[in-house]
């Protein structure tokens, strides 16, 4: 979910083409789990229907090197299998 949300905010619904293999209610499980430790942020906007933008917080951004490495390191393990 950090990983998607690297290329900036993102509805509930973009997250969710993206992992298709995730329901949605794990996916806003993980998604409160990142809000409940910092690292992303939900602004919820009125309207109807009611529209949710997630964002990484500044603690999710600092992840960044280390998503790189271990997408790096998990796909330099992929090919010697």
């Amino acid at each position: 979910m950090l990983r998607e949300l690297m290329g900036g905010p993102l509805g509930f619904s973009e997250p969710r083409g993206r992992l298709p293999e995730l329901s949605a209610k794990v996916l806003s499980q993980r998604l409160r789990e990142l809000d409940e430790r910092g690292l992303v942020s939900v602004e919820r906007r009125r309207g109807f229907p009611v529209r949710t933008s997630y964002t990484l917080t500044g603690a999710g951004r600092a992840l960044r090197p280390l998503l790189i490495e271990l997408c790096a390191t998990g796909g330099d393990a992929a090919r010697r299998d």
